[in-house]
């Protein structure tokens, strides 16, 4: 194990909040977005004008960063408007904390609004799509994605079985979460009998497609000390990136996750045996395979046989998107800043029925575009420090 960055610790998310979970009709994007910031700040006892510092990303704006500005009435001194998909929140932590270990900022919103339910009532591909995959009609984003899982299939022998237990996980610790979108009880053979999306994934396999708005805010530790809760404080982060298309991936079974965690791991000065929680982006039930192979909490190709048996639901030896993440508790378009706030809420022991007993460290990662970009950042409670 390595020394830990000078970064570590320097920073801490103290407020979080979320709006429009679910469906929010006659709301558009930013009028949820904004309301999740008024959350945020108010969970964290500040206000619009203590923001300095802000990060965006979203599906529906050209130049999120700079309209969010505008609508929130915000004069920052530092903007960061970079745009990964699903991950660049969770690679936003990263960018905040060296912004506010410069002095670029004092305190920093990372926030995302999207009513992909209620306003576009379907997912909208990104304008922007891989020419060379184009004249073959993928449907995107599920095409890429069902090249991953069966291609894991064939090489490893992973079976829908085993990609059905990560929705049931999901699924058993959204009925724990009164904010989820799906809370009916879910089985592997109702995973198996729904509908045949992309061969190999059925209609369980594939996110929720939600309304929903995040917010986090992030100051430096020492301010962090004299706010209203528990800090949930940055130990380490990492991005990665090696491909745009997944026709462009040089292995599907493996991505670029492998070298963003073990960024994160090595800034932190953590392994694997020292996370007590991840939140994982789980836009499909493989992406959850792929990444505890990838992130190191098992061997390649032993993902499937890790999930089983409830090994990630709750009562597990490793609980896994306690919020029910993106296959049942909401998924909005672009995911990642719910794993952040999720997190903060575990390291605080406020998450009601869902708490983990032991909550002192959460590895949340971020995937982006069609496994494009990888981003991983794990927190702390005080005792991690």
């Amino acid at each position: 194990m390595t020394s830990p960055s000078p970064l570590r610790g320097k920073s801490a998310i103290v407020g979080v909040g979320t709006a429009g979970l679910g469906e929010a009709p006659g709301f558009n994007a930013m009028d949820i977005q904004a309301l999740a910031v008024r959350a945020a700040l108010d969970d964290a006892g500040l206000s619009l004008t203590d923001v300095d510092g802000l990060f965006c990303a979203n599906m529906s704006h050209t130049f999120p960063a700079i309209s969010t500005i505008e609508y929130l009435g915000l004069n920052p001194r530092w903007i960061d408007g970079t745009n990964t998909g699903g991950s660049s929140f969770v690679a936003h932590a990263l960018s905040a904390t060296m912004a506010l270990e410069a002095g670029l900022c004092d305190v920093a919103l990372i926030c995302y609004g999207a009513t992909m339910r209620s306003g576009a009532g379907r997912m909208v591909p990104p304008a922007e799509q891989p020419a060379y995959e184009v004249p073959h009609g993928p449907r995107y984003p599920m095409t890429a994605y069902a090249l991953a899982a069966a291609r894991h299939m064939a090489q490893f022998g992973t079976t829908r079985e085993q990609l059905a237990a990560v929705a049931v996980a999901a699924r058993d610790w959204a009925r724990l979460n009164p904010d989820a979108f799906e809370r009916d009880p879910l089985s592997v053979e109702d995973v198996l009998a729904s509908r045949m999306v992309m061969e190999p994934l059925s209609l369980r396999d594939c996110c929720l497609l939600t309304d929903g708005a995040g917010a986090v805010v992030m100051t430096r530790a020492d301010r962090a000390r004299d706010l209203a809760h528990k800090p949930a404080y940055f130990l380490g982060g990492g991005v990665a990136s090696y491909n745009r298309a997944i026709s462009e991936m040089p292995d599907l079974t493996s991505t670029a996750a492998k070298d963003s965690g073990k960024r994160a791991f090595t800034m932190a000065g953590l392994s694997q045996g020292d996370i007590d929680i991840l939140q994982l982006y789980d836009a499909f039930t493989i992406n959850v395979i792929l990444f505890l192979e990838d992130l190191g909490f098992c061997p390649k190709g032993e993902g499937g046989a890790f999930v089983e048996d409830g090994r990630i639901a709750p009562g597990g030896a490793l609980p896994v998107n306690t919020n029910g993440g993106g296959l049942s508790f909401c998924h909005p378009g672009m995911y990642g800043v719910f794993t952040l706030i999720e997190a903060t809420r575990q390291l605080r022991g406020a998450a009601d029925a869902r708490q983990v007993d032991k909550a002192d460290t959460v590895l949340c990662h971020g995937n982006g575009i069609t496994l494009s970009h990888q981003a991983t950042a794990i927190f702390g409670s005080e005792n991690a420090l």
